[in-house]
């Protein structure tokens, strides 16, 4: 039986900020470089990482590592693997303080170079005489060791990894690769063997590595979205809204492509009603109960067409930004008692990590400057309008409990401030 809606508006004025500087030409050869960093990350393989000064250091995401990936760090570099991880997952061990940090969600195309990293936060944790695989895995990884916050190795230390570093680079591979948000890290001496090459590339070059410098790690999802180009659109009849067109759009990276699924004729020159609705695989495919997406995506076409016209961005960010694989693995955190929130930060990610710039951009490239916009949620409502879309109304979107999903909906409501 369909979910029934609530209806109901609420009139706001979120323009857009004044105009950016104009952005800076997009380096293609970096986002091509950082894709092929990502694609030898999820492989177990090393990546090179250059910071602005032109030294190098090599790392290797934890979830994919080896056993014997920590000697193999040393070996190759002379220095000593280090693991890093977020801020989020270094105060669930109880390693750092809690702050207040910027949501990943406040990320903007006008902000500096580099703000996207600095968002997250990363921590290198260490000890005398170094971590092993094992230890790290420990760390890094709740679901395969739920109580590694309570037999934390001897002597270990945390040590705020600074912006622009080749730590903050790795964890942030990790985590723009759908992977757990860690790595091993280790740097090349400053003072090299004398047969050592003399530059970065050179050294990566030796040792048949893929180089990515932490610059370009950190503008990596400012850059992709403003290559978002629209390549194929169809006529395609649903029930109920038989005047359907759906039209993808792809990064130049080669990254999912997103969609923007448009009902009816929607005048440019007037507000859209509009929806952001991120993929969940579970709920909108399989019909999980365990969320209320499906319902809130069957149920957004069915009013937009009654409505009249308007348009639906189908948004390539899983589990709010976090990926399947790590979603699933929230879910089995979920089971042991943790509500949705404390799962997502448990893994090391922050509770929502989801993006509204290709949303901006998507309405951009379809004419749309202004929405009325679907949502429970506060923060579509003043991204969006950071990203430059004028939300002259919000449009409630509300729908039942179905006993699966109570304690989820009242944990948004609750801890994320969701307008139910």
């Amino acid at each position: 039986m369909q979910a029934e809606r609530t209806s109901a508006t609420t009139t706001v004025t979120l323009s857009t900020p004044a105009a950016a500087v104009a952005a800076a030409p997009i380096d293609e050869a970096a986002v091509r470089a950082v894709d092929r960093a990502l694609a030898a990350l999820r492989r177990g393989e090393v990546v090179a990482i250059e910071t602005a000064d032109g030294t190098v250091g090599a790392a290797v995401s934890v979830e994919s590592v080896a056993l014997d990936a920590v000697e193999r760090l040393k070996a190759l570099t002379g220095g000593t693997p280090r693991l890093v991880v977020t801020r989020r997952r270094a105060v669930v061990l109880g390693l750092a303080d809690a702050e207040a940090a910027q949501p990943v969600s406040d990320i903007t195309d006008d902000q500096a170079p580099g703000a996207a990293a600095e968002a997250f936060g990363a921590m290198t944790l260490d000890r005398p005489g170094g971590l092993t695989a094992d230890q790290a895995h420990a760390l890094a990884d709740p679901e395969q060791h739920p109580q590694a916050q309570d037999a934390l190795p001897p002597g270990l230390a945390a040590v705020e990894a600074c912006p622009g570093s080749r730590e903050a680079a790795a964890v942030d591979l990790a985590r723009l690769a759908r992977l757990l948000p860690a790595a091993i890290t280790a740097d090349l001496p400053s003072s090299p063997r004398k047969s050592a090459p003399t530059s970065a590339k050179e050294w990566a070059a030796e040792h048949d590595l893929l180089l990515v410098r932490a610059s370009d790690v950190a503008d990596y999802r400012v850059h992709v979205v403003r290559t978002l180009r629209r390549v194929a659109d169809a006529r395609v009849p649903l029930v109920g809204s038989e005047n359907t067109r759906i039209y993808a759009f792809r990064p130049a990276d080669g990254g999912p492509e997103h969609l923007a699924i448009v009902i009816g004729d929607p005048d440019p020159q007037q507000p859209v009603l509009a929806r952001l609705h991120s993929e969940c695989f579970t709920g909108d495919l399989l019909g999980s109960l365990r969320c209320d997406c499906g319902d809130q995506l069957r149920g957004a076409i069915a009013e937009i067409a009654r409505q009249g016209s308007g348009v639906l961005l189908y948004l390539a960010q899983e589990g709010r930004g976090i990926g399947l694989v790590n979603k699933l693995r929230a879910y089995r955190i979920q089971d042991r008692g943790f509500d949705t929130v404390d799962a997502n930060e448990i893994l090391g990610f922050e509770a929502d990590e989801r993006v509204y710039l290709p949303a901006a951009e998507m309405l951009r490239q379809l004419g749309f400057e202004s929405v009325r916009l679907m949502t429970n949620n506060p923060e579509k409502l003043r991204q969006l309008a950071r990203c430059g879309i004028a939300v002259v109304e919000r449009v409630a979107h509300i729908f039942p409990a179905n006993g699966h999903n109570e304690a989820y909906l009242r944990t948004k409501a609750e801890r994320s401030g969701h307008m139910f």
